[in-house]
């Protein structure tokens, strides 16, 4: 029997086994909601060399800051934030009604419902952020969920399994490892919500394979996320911004600025300010300690050729943070600029997923916003400006996921804002309410008034007398609103 086998006899059976549970208790109180949710921050902090371990092992080099920042205190942060409003987000949500049709007494209002048994799919950048982070969220509603790592991060896939074990039952949180097989038996499943985060590529195949089902999904794509800078915004405190979010997990991150759109008069400004910046900060970035590996050989492969056809093709290059280790046993990349590439060549039509930054000029405002509206909607969008009014215009003329204004990314990190994408970046949101209403059902309940005091009776036959003096009247009071 393979692993894949095994693991996937293991995925069909706990799967059964959550079911089963969820029939049982399938409106979990508030206290037991927060005691499942309290469980996560002492279980990452607990666990914290340990994490960093297996990152460091998954990724080859791994900043430790990234790992507390992101995977451990981001995690932590969630849950505290999530545990701090289940009390306001689990209550009834009162709805209005025609008290003279449906009685002064009646009650309508929506009452969020646990679905059931949630899917995660979790890509392989943020291993941990991805899985625990909604998870939250997902408790919070009220499910039971299943956790499938990605197989590029096997290390912290194992670790994050036996955390799980450690601190609840099989048959309310667990993980299954394996690889591709496994995956697409998890797809095939009829859970009653999948989360899945990764490319759209892959997106389409698992939203196909749960539409067989009927089984809901949030898909979380990423997609080309751009970065305008306006006139008068490229300076050394605006490019060390983008630069750096950049840097962060080398370019590894579903929401990094893919590419930036500054005037065609700054374009050099923007070089020389990223050359004297890496000069004076970070002359041995690239094989440095706060250089993130790139997940795989495969990946490393892919992200050198970008450069190399881009430099066959005649753009620009500008290697920034000194050459890689002659045994680039880590897979650490230097941060690459590529000063106006052709739209044809792969870094233009990719999601590029690594140390490469395209700089495209452009003449004018609306030419940056063609730009970007010719394309796919990203799952994130930065403005650089001082002009709020130029800010808004190309916030409310381009379409995104999410965005943020003179910062980068920063929209992914907030526990209180919903994140997802639109269109061919995501569809669906998880952190904060709008997360705990993606993972729940929300279910319209209305109460009749008390003692016969409606006319809920007009609505059926025999519709003589009481059914037609209604109808008029409500006929009536429809021809005064027009």
């Amino acid at each position: 029997m393979s692993d894949d086998t095994a693991a996937i006899k293991h995925l069909e059976e706990v799967l059964a086994l959550q079911k089963k549970a969820f029939l049982k208790n399938q409106c979990p109180t508030a206290e037991e909601r927060k005691a499942n949710i309290g469980k996560i921050p002492g279980m990452v902090l607990s666990n914290r060399d340990a994490i960093r371990e297996a990152l460091a092992k998954d990724f080859g080099n791994h900043p430790t800051a990234t790992t507390d920042m992101v995977e451990v205190l981001g995690v932590a942060g969630r849950a505290a934030y999530v545990l701090s409003k289940i009390d306001e987000w689990i209550k009834y949500d009162k709805r209005d009604f025609d008290a003279q049709l449906y009685g002064a007494t009646a009650k309508g209002e929506v009452r969020y419902q646990p679905k059931g048994v949630i899917g995660n799919i979790v890509p392989w950048n943020f291993p941990l952020d991805l899985s625990l982070g909604p998870l939250c969220e997902m408790l919070a509603a009220g499910n039971r969920v299943i956790i499938k790592p990605s197989e590029f991060t096997p290390h912290t896939g194992a670790l994050l399994a036996k955390m799980i074990k450690d601190n609840f039952p099989e048959d309310l949180v667990t993980v299954v490892n394996g690889g591709l097989d496994l995956s697409k038996r998890f797809t095939q499943l009829k859970f009653n919500h999948i989360l899945y985060t990764g490319n759209p590529a892959v997106g389409k195949l698992v939203m196909g394979e749960a539409a067989k089902n009927l089984v809901p999904v949030t898909l979380e794509l990423g997609g080309k996320c751009p970065a305008i800078m306006t006139e008068g915004s490229v300076n050394e405190e605006n490019i060390q911004n983008i630069l750096g979010t950049k840097m962060l997990k080398n370019g590894q991150m579903c929401i990094s600025i893919d590419y930036v759109l500054v005037p065609e008069k700054d374009v050099d400004t923007f070089t020389t300010a990223a050359k004297k910046m890496f000069n004076e900060k970070l002359s041995d970035y690239a094989t440095s300690k706060d250089n993130t590996g790139i997940i795989s050989e495969r990946h490393l492969q892919r992200l050198t050729t970008m450069v190399t056809d881009a430099e066959k093709a005649g753009v620009k290059s500008i290697k920034l943070g000194g050459d890689v280790a002659k045994q680039n046993s880590k897979r650490q990349l230097p941060l690459t600029l590529l000063v106006n590439p052709s739209r044809d060549l792969s870094v233009m039509q990719e999601e590029i997923f690594g140390p490469i930054l395209p700089i495209i000029p452009y003449k004018v405002l609306n030419d940056a916003i063609d730009e970007i509206n010719e394309g796919e909607r990203p799952l994130g969008l930065y403005v650089y400006s001082d002009d709020m009014v130029a800010a808004d215009k190309i916030i409310d003329n381009t379409n995104s996921g999410g965005a943020a204004i003179n910062c980068a990314a920063m929209q992914g990190a907030l526990p209180s804002m919903g994140f997802g994408g639109s269109g061919n970046s995501g569809m669906g949101r998880h952190h904060g309410v709008e997360g705990f209403r993606e993972f729940s059902n929300p279910r319209g309940v209305f109460t009749r008034a008390k003692g016969g005091e409606d006319m809920i009776n007009a609505f059926v036959p025999p519709f003589a007398n009481l059914g037609e003096l209604v109808a008029e009247a409500a006929y009536k009071q429809a021809m005064g609103m027009a």
